[in-house]
């Protein structure tokens, strides 16, 4: 990266810039970025996202108050939320922010290394929902919906097959008291630890330990009552 950007594009002044930049593919926005320290800033500035979103999503509004305990955040933020919603998470063609910064914080939350429980990442999820005007029964769609495509979006490697194998053997009574006391829609839905073990056994096969593969086997058979012969690989 240098400080000047030679040519007459170099010359031209911030906004035309933006205006040039938004209309290139996105995947070529980290190396425009690189170019100089000038068009790097513009990269780090609220404009530029701004400008994107107005550009890619206008019926998007810009609403003042933002409740819940999930942050808005920047327009930079903003940006990777709605594409998320757009690319990521199926939702009928329907553009809704909120599922895109949900995504983004549970998956940011499940790459931490000290990972919270999956019962508290999950009822942040559904507290933000409802806080933004969703029913009960909504919320816990769309955090299913959440949580099954950042699993499917997790990178295939060591500290992915530890997250799933810490999510699937997460303590039964413990799940059982999730299952039976917690109230609709604080209990998680069967369909994500599905998502959970059949990762684990489809994915990551030659990850496991014998007594590990065991172990995780006879936790599944205990929740499930019949299990996919593609897990019986070991």
């Amino acid at each position: 990266m240098t400080d000047r950007s030679d040519g007459p594009i170099g010359s031209l002044p911030e906004h035309l810039l933006v205006e040039i930049f938004t209309r290139l593919p996105i995947c070529e926005w980290v190396q425009i970025s690189c170019v100089s320290k000038h068009w790097a800033s513009l990269f780090q500035g609220e404009y530029l996202w701004q400008t994107a979103i107005a550009r890619n999503w206008p019926s998007v509004g810009f609403r003042k108050r933002w409740p819940g305990p999930i942050p808005r955040g920047s327009a930079r933020r903003r940006f990777q939320a709605l594409y998320v919603c757009e690319n990521l998470v199926p939702s009928g063609g329907e553009i809704d922010e909120l599922v895109g910064h949900t995504y983004l914080y549970l998956k940011q939350q499940l790459e931490r290394l000290a990972v919270p429980p999956s019962s508290i990442l999950h009822g942040t999820i559904i507290d933000q929902f409802i806080a933004c005007g969703r029913t009960g029964e909504k919320a816990h769609e769309l955090a299913s919906k959440i949580w099954l495509a950042v699993i499917d979006n997790l990178e295939e490697n060591q500290q992915t097959f530890m997250l799933l194998k810490h999510l699937a053997q997460e303590g039964e009574c413990f799940i059982l008291y999730l299952q039976f006391f917690l109230p609709f829609p604080y209990s998680r839905s069967y369909k994500v630890l599905w998502r959970v073990f059949d990762k684990l056994f489809t994915d990551f096969p030659d990850c496991f330990s014998r007594a590990d593969y065991h172990d995780a086997l006879t936790s599944a058979k205990s929740r499930f009552q019949a299990v996919p012969s593609s897990w019986l690989g070991y």
